[in-house]
C-alpha cells in the first residue's frame, strides 16, 4: 500500500540586506520648521520666565512644528502697493464712481408735483439732482461759466402757479386757470428741450382742489401727448391730519 506523501512547505528566500531594510522602522514624520536649531538649554531658560511660551512650545513639540520666524515673512511687493495706491487706480475709481452715479441718475424718473388747493394750483417739474453744466435749461455750460456755477446741483426745472400766467385773486383757484397752467407748463417743457433727458415721469398729486381734475384732463388730452407715454406712475401725496390741532370753523354764508 502506497503511503501518502505530505506536501512540502515552500520556503521563502530573502537576502540579508533586504531583511535588514524591511525590519528597520521607517520615519514618516518630517519637520515643518525652517528655524535655525537652538539649544535645549536656551529654550528651557526662556520658558521659565514666560509660562505662555512654555505652553506654546510644548504644544508645538507635540504637533511636530514650530511657529515661523520673522525672516520667513515677506512684505507685499512694491509693485502691488503702487498699483493699489497709485494715481492711475484712483482716477479709475473716480471714473467708475461717476459712471455709476450717472447710471443711477438716468434710472431715476422726473417728477411733476401738482399742488391743488381751493385757492390756487402750483406745478413744479423736477429732475434727479445733477450738475448745472449737465442741465440744458440752466443756461450754464462748461465753456462760458465759472467753476462754482458748474458745480451747482440743479433739481427744480420749472415752478409755476396760476398767478404767473395772468390770473388774479379768486380766478387763480378756478378750473380754467389750472387747465391753462398745465398746458403752458407742458409747452415750456417741450420748447426748452427737457424731454431729451426725461425717460420716465411720475405725477405726484397733492390736494383736492379744482386743479387736480384739470391736470388729469390735460395729460389725457392733446396737450399731453408728448409726455403721456413716459408716465410711469401717478402718486397721491395728500397730507391727512390724524388728530392734530382744531380745524377752523366752517364758513357759512347767509
Amino acid at each position: 500500500m502506497a503511503s501518502i506523501t505530505p506536501h512540502r512547505r515552500v520556503a521563502t528566500f530573502i537576502c540579508a540586506s533586504c531583511r535588514h531594510r524591511l525590519a528597520s522602522p521607517v520615519s514618516t514624520h518630517r519637520a515643518f520648521s525652517t528655524n535655525p536649531p537652538s539649544s535645549a538649554e536656551d529654550s528651557s531658560i526662556a520658558s521659565l520666565f514666560n509660562p505662555a511660551q512654555r505652553t506654546q512650545s510644548s504644544t508645538n513639540k507635540r504637533r511636530g512644528f514650530s511657529p515661523p520666524s520673522a525672516s520667513n515673512t515677506r512684505p507685499a511687493p512694491s509693485s502691488i502697493i503702487a498699483a493699489i495706491d497709485g494715481p492711475s487706480s484712483v482716477a479709475q475709481a473716480q471714473h467708475l464712481e461717476e459712471s455709476r452715479n450717472l447710471g443711477s441718475r438716468e434710472d431715476q424718473p422726473h417728477r411733476l408735483h401738482v399742488l391743488a388747493t381751493k385757492h390756487n394750483t402750483h406745478l413744479t417739474f423736477v429732475q434727479p439732482p445733477r450738475p448745472a453744466s449737465q442741465t440744458a435749461s440752466s443756461g450754464i455750460s462748461a465753456t462760458n461759466s465759472s467753476a462754482t456755477d458748474q458745480k451747482k446741483v440743479v433739481d427744480v426745472l420749472l415752478s409755476l402757479s396760476a398767478g404767473n400766467i395772468g390770473f388774479r385773486k379768486a380766478g387763480r383757484g378756478s378750473y380754467d386757470a389750472a387747465y391753462q397752467l398745465t398746458a403752458f407748463v407742458l409747452k415750456q417743457i417741450q420748447e426748452k428741450g427737457m424731454l431729451r433727458d426725461m425717460s420716465k415721469l411720475e405725477v405726484v398729486m397733492r390736494g383736492f382742489g379744482a386743479g387736480r381734475e384739470a391736470v388729469t384732463k390735460v395729460l389725457l388730452g392733446s396737450e399731453g401727448r408728448g409726455v403721456r407715454d413716459r408716465i410711469s406712475a401717478v402718486k397721491d401725496a395728500t397730507r391727512l391730519k390724524i388728530g392734530g390741532t382744531r380745524s377752523p370753523r366752517p364758513r357759512r354764508l347767509g
